[in-house]
């Protein structure tokens, strides 16, 4: 009689086994993997979703967002609150608009704009309500002074609570959005929208308390306390907030352009922004401490020189983000990525919006014009963002992975060049009747010459990190048979 076993592994069919076959046998026929029907689970991999990431920074900005709302309803009432919203918003289009313009020569993404303004509107404004009401109700209770708690916190502990909460915003995305956070520039706009949002927050609040205030009053017109609470924030000073937290975006945006190697001087440049706008802000909270005359003298001897001085700076950025074109981009024209003229054309504001009419008007329907006139300004921006590498690459402002993200920026521009090369040379050409001014009598040897390994496609690996940035950028000019990787 037979093993009963043996006879149940004699009935099952035989099954190859791995190394009984050949690898490649077995490798060649696996699909691709776009006909995968077995993919991999990510297991505990939602946190990397990007999906999920910003779905939850939504999620969390909208319930801080309905948190406020009803903290700042409760405390001044549905009237006041419809009257302080009705106020307070009308000096937001103003600011959005002029740091939007400070913006223009590369513009940033708007979701990092929404989010900033988003974050300062409810985060940064829901921080501040909670923490100011904690800490003023502790010192006063500890001090039995409610009047010295008020003051102590309206200078102290104010300035630093907010200044903080709107500071993690610049920060979230200098750490997170580190390509799209490329200099002074980028911090002063990020800032500046982030405090647009949380002084558009706080003016419901002062301008529905104010107008509740009035309405216990019977007080109406030019001497009531909402018409002097409203020339004071929204006429004389709208520009309050945005100017503290500005001087915490010159600190990152400092930083981003400092070398890697100063690790040092890359820490201690936010840290001393966020210090000066705590001090401004703590300076402007306490002004009324300096007698009748306080708050004029400190808003004529300090407000408007620092926004003045901060004004200035701002633009000198951005002009100098134009000159950067001027000097960066006749290497990649004496290289053949771009025409001669279009260094000159796109280190012009005027040529750079001349180029997108052009290209707009240049196409037979309204459609294609459109088309057209956005390849154009993207192109543009991708221009910007290529100059600006390049120049941050000279001062060692950039990691190891600069030569792919050189590559990547001209496959950008190598797939508008049809459509963007001629309007920004007929730009050059109405603009200025000089010819083009370059920095190079002869054109740069080819990258895989004497810095990096080119791949003899006209791809190489940019500068490369063994040594100095050079002078040329990589590869050889490109030729008409040849194109990007796709």
């Amino acid at each position: 009689m037979s093993d009963p076993s043996v006879r149940y592994q004699q009935a099952r069919p035989a099954v190859p086994v791995l190394h009984e076959q050949r690898l490649d046998e077995v490798l060649g026929a696996a699909p691709e993997r776009g006909q995968w029907r077995y993919r991999p689970r990510r297991v505990g991999m939602v946190w990397r979703s990007k999906v999920f990431r910003a779905g939850a920074v939504i999620v969390a900005l909208v319930l801080c967002g309905l948190v406020i709302l009803a903290l700042v309803r409760e405390q001044t009432g549905p009237e006041g609150f419809l009257v302080g919203l009705g106020l307070a918003v009308l000096p937001v289009p103003l600011l959005m608009a002029a740091f939007r313009w400070l913006d223009r020569v590369e513009p940033g993404p708007w979701r990092n704009l929404i989010f900033s303004f988003a974050w300062g509107a409810c985060a940064a404004a829901l921080v501040a309500i909670i923490a100011n009401s904690f800490a003023t109700r502790w010192i006063a209770t500890a001090t039995a002074d409610p009047a010295g708690a008020d003051t102590l916190g309206a200078t102290v502990i104010a300035p630093v609570v907010e200044e903080s909460a709107k500071a993690a915003a610049v920060l979230l995305i200098f750490l997170f959005r580190r390509r799209e956070f490329g200099g002074v520039v980028d911090g002063i706009v990020v800032a500046g929208f982030t405090a647009t949002g949380f002084a558009f927050t706080e003016n419901i609040l002062y301008l529905g308390n104010a107008f509740g205030e009035d309405q216990q009053l019977g007080s109406s017109g030019f001497a009531s306390v909402t018409a002097g609470t409203f020339f004071v924030r929204i006429v004389m000073s709208p520009f309050a907030h945005p100017l503290f937290t500005v001087l915490t975006g010159l600190g990152f945006g400092f930083a981003a352009v400092s070398a890697r190697r100063h690790r040092g001087r890359r820490i201690a440049l936010p840290v001393l922004g966020l210090l000066l706008a705590m001090g401004l802000h703590a300076l402007w909270n306490g002004s009324s401490a300096f007698g009748p005359y306080g708050f004029y003298a400190v808003y004529g001897i300090v407000m408007v020189p620092a926004f003045g001085l901060v004004t200035w700076l701002a633009i000198w950025s951005r002009q100098r983000e134009l000159r950067t074109l001027a000097a960066e981009l006749p290497a990649y024209a004496a290289a053949g990525w771009l025409t001669p003229a279009e260094p000159t054309a796109l280190s012009s504001m005027r040529a750079r919006g001349m180029a997108r009419d052009l290209a707009r008007h240049w196409q037979q329907d309204r459609t294609r014009g459109r088309a057209a006139a956005r390849a154009v300004a993207e192109y543009e921006s991708f221009a910007t963002s290529l100059a600006g590498l390049r120049r941050r690459a000279r001062h060692g402002a950039v990691g190891p992975d600069f030569g792919a993200r050189e590559r990547e920026l001209l496959h950008h521009l190598w797939q508008r060049r049809d459509i963007a090369a001629p309007a920004l040379t007929h730009a050059a050409r109405l603009t200025s009747h000089r010819p083009p001014a370059h920095h190079y009598r002869h054109r740069p040897p080819p990258y895989g010459d004497g810095y990096g390994h080119g791949n003899g496609h006209g791809y190489g690996y940019g500068y490369g990190y063994g040594g100095p940035v050079p002078q040329q950028p990589y590869s050889g000019p490109p030729h008409s048979h040849r194109r990007p990787p796709q």
